[in-house]
Protein backbone atom coordinates (compact mmCIF):
# COMPACT_ATOMS: atom_id res chain seq x y z
CA UNK A 1 0.00 0.00 0.00
CA UNK A 2 1.19 3.25 -0.83
CA UNK A 3 -0.30 6.84 -0.91
CA UNK A 4 0.33 8.39 -4.62
CA UNK A 5 -0.68 11.93 -3.95
CA UNK A 6 -2.80 14.12 -2.34
CA UNK A 7 -6.21 14.77 -4.17
CA UNK A 8 -7.80 17.86 -2.91
CA UNK A 9 -7.90 19.85 0.64
CA UNK A 10 -11.35 20.03 1.79
CA UNK A 11 -12.12 23.32 4.26
CA UNK A 12 -15.46 24.13 5.99
CA UNK A 13 -17.35 27.23 5.20
CA UNK A 14 -20.87 28.51 7.20
CA UNK A 15 -24.04 28.05 4.88
CA UNK A 16 -25.23 30.61 2.31
CA UNK A 17 -21.45 32.42 1.97
CA UNK A 18 -20.61 30.99 -1.16
CA UNK A 19 -20.56 34.16 -2.91
CA UNK A 20 -17.67 34.85 -0.75
CA UNK A 21 -16.09 31.73 -1.40
CA UNK A 22 -16.24 32.48 -5.01
CA UNK A 23 -14.81 36.58 -4.55
CA UNK A 24 -11.95 35.39 -2.64
CA UNK A 25 -10.48 31.48 -3.93
CA UNK A 26 -11.55 32.51 -7.65
CA UNK A 27 -11.57 36.57 -7.53
CA UNK A 28 -7.92 37.14 -5.55
CA UNK A 29 -6.17 33.52 -5.41
CA UNK A 30 -7.10 32.81 -9.09
CA UNK A 31 -8.32 29.38 -8.95
CA UNK A 32 -11.12 28.31 -11.11
CA UNK A 33 -14.76 27.34 -10.27
CA UNK A 34 -14.96 23.93 -11.54
CA UNK A 35 -18.99 22.55 -11.03
CA UNK A 36 -19.78 19.86 -7.69
CA UNK A 37 -20.76 16.57 -9.25
CA UNK A 38 -24.33 17.06 -9.00
CA UNK A 39 -24.64 14.49 -6.39
CA UNK A 40 -23.28 16.84 -3.68
CA UNK A 41 -24.02 20.07 -5.52
CA UNK A 42 -27.47 20.12 -3.04
CA UNK A 43 -24.81 20.27 0.40
CA UNK A 44 -23.99 23.59 -0.96
CA UNK A 45 -20.50 24.81 -0.77
CA UNK A 46 -17.97 25.15 -4.03
CA UNK A 47 -14.92 23.08 -5.45
CA UNK A 48 -11.96 25.41 -7.01
CA UNK A 49 -8.73 24.06 -9.18
CA UNK A 50 -5.66 25.16 -10.68
CA UNK A 51 -3.41 22.73 -12.35
CA UNK A 52 -2.88 19.95 -9.48
CA UNK A 53 -4.46 22.24 -6.43
CA UNK A 54 -8.15 21.44 -5.79
CA UNK A 55 -9.79 23.31 -3.15
CA UNK A 56 -12.90 21.73 -1.95
CA UNK A 57 -15.57 24.38 0.02
CA UNK A 58 -17.65 22.46 2.31
CA UNK A 59 -20.69 23.86 4.48
CA UNK A 60 -20.80 22.94 8.11
CA UNK A 61 -23.45 23.95 10.15
CA UNK A 62 -21.84 24.57 13.14
CA UNK A 63 -18.79 26.26 11.51
CA UNK A 64 -15.42 27.04 13.19
CA UNK A 65 -12.43 28.41 11.00
CA UNK A 66 -9.40 26.18 11.20
CA UNK A 67 -7.01 28.49 12.95
CA UNK A 68 -3.91 26.51 13.03
CA UNK A 69 -4.85 23.81 10.51
CA UNK A 70 -3.99 25.11 6.79
CA UNK A 71 -3.28 24.09 3.27
CA UNK A 72 -0.42 25.75 2.32
CA UNK A 73 -0.07 26.68 -1.69
CA UNK A 74 3.06 27.27 -3.44
CA UNK A 75 3.10 30.65 -5.70
CA UNK A 76 5.56 31.78 -8.33
CA UNK A 77 5.57 35.49 -6.70
CA UNK A 78 4.81 35.69 -3.08
CA UNK A 79 5.53 40.08 -2.89
CA UNK A 80 2.33 40.18 -6.02
CA UNK A 81 0.10 37.64 -4.45
CA UNK A 82 0.57 40.19 -1.05
CA UNK A 83 -0.11 43.15 -3.52
CA UNK A 84 -3.36 41.74 -4.81
CA UNK A 85 -4.40 41.04 -1.40
CA UNK A 86 -3.28 44.12 0.35
CA UNK A 87 -5.26 45.99 -3.00
CA UNK A 88 -8.48 44.15 -1.60
CA UNK A 89 -8.42 45.00 1.53
CA UNK A 90 -7.22 41.64 3.02
CA UNK A 91 -4.11 41.20 5.52
CA UNK A 92 -1.21 39.14 5.67
CA UNK A 93 0.53 37.62 8.42
CA UNK A 94 4.13 37.26 7.40
CA UNK A 95 6.02 34.16 9.81
CA UNK A 96 9.65 33.40 9.64
CA UNK A 97 11.02 31.82 6.39
CA UNK A 98 11.44 28.19 6.01
CA UNK A 99 14.39 26.73 4.93
CA UNK A 100 13.96 27.56 0.73
CA UNK A 101 10.67 29.43 1.15
CA UNK A 102 9.73 32.87 1.69
CA UNK A 103 6.18 32.58 3.10
CA UNK A 104 2.92 34.30 4.51
CA UNK A 105 -0.53 33.74 6.14
CA UNK A 106 -4.02 35.00 5.08
CA UNK A 107 -7.30 34.26 6.31
CA UNK A 108 -10.56 33.20 3.90
CA UNK A 109 -13.67 35.53 4.17
CA UNK A 110 -14.39 32.68 7.24
CA UNK A 111 -11.36 32.62 8.64
CA UNK A 112 -9.63 29.55 7.78
CA UNK A 113 -6.21 30.23 7.63
CA UNK A 114 -3.89 30.11 4.24
CA UNK A 115 -0.54 29.52 4.22
CA UNK A 116 0.90 31.19 0.45
CA UNK A 117 4.89 30.23 -0.03
CA UNK A 118 7.53 30.95 -2.52
CA UNK A 119 10.70 28.83 -3.22
CA UNK A 120 13.79 30.76 -2.89
CA UNK A 121 17.32 30.50 -3.24
CA UNK A 122 18.44 28.98 0.19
Amino acid sequence: MTILSLDHVQLAMPPGREAEARAFYAGTLGLAEVAKPATLAARGGCWFESGGVKVHLGVEESFAPARKAHPAFLVADLEAFKRRLADAGIPTRDDEPLPGYARTFVSDPFGNRIELMQRVAA
